[in-house]
């Protein structure tokens, strides 16, 4: 008995399970196959030959997506003086400093990304508790600990998402909606696709990328040839 329901069982038998699809027909197949009532997220996993115990394998980053993520991104900035007007004036959620702090050590954690300003980091970093599990520690290597937090701001809320390797090596990246078309997401993949091979560290040896998949929140995994360019192969794709 599978642990999946009926539709996913379906859906899963309606395509070659080892094939791999180019984007555009990989992300018209995972559309098809998001049939829940609300609108699932479709996330890209690429399995990398990297090892993710050693730290000079690890990456860590972000990417502008062309088309956002169809998501609200609620951000949070530690900011003082002119900078937090600057980070309000940018459409930040919430804005302080240790005001902030005390909200969120009081269980106040609606909001999906953290920045900070250099000079407030040893106050945010009190909540490592809070944050850190949850991924929300500003971090240099992200460009969440920055003086410039209105641009910063901004370009979180248009779409701006961070990668990381998990435990095993693999990166889980959301690239929009199943209401996108399949240019968009096409357009998305092809954004992280580029990024996660820029970041490629020079102590991963053998092959890099060594599996792309993309499913619907709640539907069945499609394989996705990463040799096939997003724009070359729109054509496949429909809407």
């Amino acid at each position: 008995m599978s642990k999946h329901g009926k539709k996913y069982d379906d859906a899963a038998r309606t395509y070659d399970r080892d094939r791999l699809f180019p984007p555009a027909e990989a992300f018209t197949m995972v559309k098809a196959m998001a049939t829940k009532k609300f609108d699932e997220t479709v996330e890209v996993a690429f399995r990398l030959g990297v090892d993710p115990r050693k730290a000079d394998q690890m990456i860590r980053g972000t990417v502008s997506l062309p088309h956002g993520t169809g998501k609200t991104v609620r951000v949070a900035v530690f900011a003082a003086g002119d900078q937090a007007r600057e980070a309000e004036a940018a459409g930040a959620d919430v804005v302080g400093a240790d005001d902030l702090v005390a909200r969120i050590e009081g269980g106040f954690l609606d909001f999906d990304v953290t920045i900070a300003t250099p000079d407030l980091m040893p106050l945010v970093g009190k909540l490592g508790r809070q944050l850190g599990p949850r991924g929300l520690m500003p971090n240099p290597k992200t460009g969440t600990v920055t003086t410039d937090v209105g641009r910063t701001v901004e370009e979180y809320k248009a779409g701006r998402v961070e990668y990381r390797t998990d435990r095993y090596g693999n990166v889980h990246v959301p690239v929009g909606k199943a209401s996108f078309s399949v240019e968009q997401l096409s357009d998305n993949f092809q954004a992280i696709h580029d990024e996660v091979v820029r970041a490629k560290p020079a102590a991963a040896k053998g092959r890099y990328i060594r599996g792309v998949t993309t499913s619907s929140t709640m539907g069945p995994g499609v394989k996705v040839d990463p040799t096939a360019r997003a724009d070359e192969a729109a054509g496949a794709g429909t809407d």
